[in-house]
């Protein structure tokens, strides 16, 4: 961390905890009667969001019911890949803040926001192939985090106009949230409300922005728990890991994602190493039961993982660059391809891989009883990975039921049958043993045509057919990748007029010399 906490001047030093715990609890209070926009707390169930939820109800709840008629929603964003433990805490505390709001009458409303189905960061990564997410192609954070928090927002601000967006960010978590925070400061229009960098008429309002990390805990170890919860536990959790943070809510680009916090997603790879999961099963026998968790993250965390993504990008081109072999004065560059996403193997292992996590945790005695039948990947999300890999993506010999029922020795709960499976199992088979083991792109080539065929059979016009195939042949007519790469370099060369190694020159549609980020 960049500003030194531990040097910081206390927010107490002056007026005390009690004297200042009470100004910010009147500041609140008269915030929230000064009009009657619905404010939105966020709340990751760290430390910050914790402090700053606690501090908002207490000012509500001192307020005669007559006035505190405004909503104040609790938002919090679940990943669906969440850290287990605290995933587990967060659902307990927004259970118990709920049942506490209704039995005092308040109008807090707590919301657990999940991101959508296509969203997911395993339909993303199982189902549509995106590789594990790095730090130039960071797929995830807008997907998983952002949009279902601003969904929710939006949403708000379209009903009411605008909407205060009450956060635990604090000046001393980073020089870089400072300076964020002190030039937005500077666009108030309306004293201690700053304009959101990305929300339109969503005020930011952060009641302990100025204080230290010292000064969070000793409110929370000091002051009871508002709704009940016992902060000690807290503290307990984040005894139990490594690192400082958490994982803040996460409303636009420049708020701290999950990756460089302390309880964050237990599939992130765009640190080196999941130290908060890792240093709680290292301090805790009974948390033993999460190993298959790290082992499945860092089987994800392969820098190199050339040989299980396909050569070609999602759309069908070989794209090339110019890739560094070598170092210093020996050093040069090689055309070679840009990977594209995980191949239709790669794919089914993860899944399987997966599956077999979520087995070995339930089936685990220490596994805790509130998690044991916590699902690692979704009845929903299982249903549109296969979607996708039979419709979107062609692959219709439909792997995932048989897939599912060879880890789990359950049959596949979903019996819709797809329409576009013109063969079965055992006729796939025979198709893929006479293509043979060393020609995977001839059996997706023929597969792709059957695809095509099926979609065209009960049509009145078959207007786009040929084009179609034709598609379906350029797709997979290489003998390999090397081959393919021969044929877009060859290509890149005689559209600049250079001499080629092939004379003859076949035009590739989608050959692109181009890079992308995506896959």
């Amino acid at each position: 961390m960049a500003t030194d906490e531990k040097r910081m001047t206390s927010s107490f030093s002056d007026a005390g905890l009690s004297a200042t715990i009470d100004r910010i609890v009147q500041e609140i209070r008269a915030l929230y009667l000064s009009d009657g926009l619905p404010w939105i707390v966020g709340y990751s169930g760290g430390k910050d969001s914790t402090a700053v939820l606690q501090l908002v109800w207490m000012a509500v709840a001192g307020i005669p019911s007559s006035e505190r008629v405004k909503p104040l929603h609790v938002i919090s964003t679940d990943t669906l890949v969440e850290n287990p433990v605290v995933a587990a805490w967060v659902t307990r505390s927004l259970d118990t803040m709920r049942r506490r709001a209704a039995d005092l009458s308040l109008p807090i409303h707590p919301h657990r926001l999940t991101p959508s189905v296509a969203n997911t960061f395993w339909v993303n990564l199982i189902g549509r192939g995106y590789p594990a997410p790095r730090h130039k192609f960071r797929w995830c954070t807008e997907r998983l985090k952002i949009k279902p928090s601003n969904r929710f927002i939006t949403e708000v601000v379209a009903e009411s106009g605008e909407a205060i967006l009450v956060l635990g960010t604090r000046k001393a978590e980073s020089n870089a949230r400072a300076r964020v925070m002190e030039r937005l400061e500077t666009q108030r229009v309306r004293e201690k409300l700053s304009p959101n960098a990305s929300l339109e008429n969503c005020l930011v309002y952060s009641p302990i922005e100025d204080w230290s990390n010292d000064d969070v805990w000793m409110f929370l170890m000091q002051v009871p728990n508002a709704w009940g919860y016992d902060n000690k536990d807290l503290l307990t959790m984040y005894q139990g890991a490594s690192a400082d943070g958490e994982c803040p809510l996460v409303v636009d680009s420049t708020t701290p994602s999950c990756g460089d916090s302390r309880f964050g997603c237990w599939v992130c790879t765009l640190v080196e190493e999941d130290k908060s999961m890792k240093a709680m099963i290292q301090n805790d026998e009974e948390k033993e039961w999460m190993l298959p968790l790290l082992s499945l993250r860092n089987k994800l965390d392969r820098i190199d993982d050339r040989d299980v993504r396909d050569f070609r990008r999602m759309s069908g081109l070989v794209q090339i660059y110019l890739r560094k072999v070598g170092e210093g004065a020996e050093a040069e560059r090689r055309e070679d391809y840009i990977p594209g996403p995980y191949t239709q193997q790669a794919r089914a292992d993860w899944l399987r891989i997966l599956l077999r996590a979520q087995q070995a945790i339930r089936l685990n005695p220490q596994t805790p009883e509130d998690i044991r039948e916590m699902e690692l990947i979704t009845a929903e999300e299982l249903r549109e990975i296969r979607r996708i890999w039979v419709l979107d993506k062609h692959e219709i010999e439909d792997l995932l039921p048989s897939l599912y029922r060879e880890v789990t020795g359950a049959p596949y709960p979903d019996r819709t049958i797809l329409e576009s499976n013109p063969w079965g199992t055992e006729e796939f088979a025979i198709l893929k043993q006479v293509c043979g083991e060393d020609d995977p792109l001839q059996y997706e080539m023929l597969r792709e045509l059957l695809y095509v065929e099926q979609g065209y059979r009960t049509a009145a016009r078959r207007s786009g057919l040929y084009e179609n195939l034709e598609h379906a042949i350029k797709r997979s007519f290489y003998k390999d990748a090397d081959d393919a790469l021969q044929y877009a370099a060859d290509r890149m060369r005689h559209a600049r007029g250079e001499a080629t190694e092939d004379a003859d020159v076949r035009p590739l549609a989608g050959t692109d010399a181009s890079g992308s980020a995506q896959p």
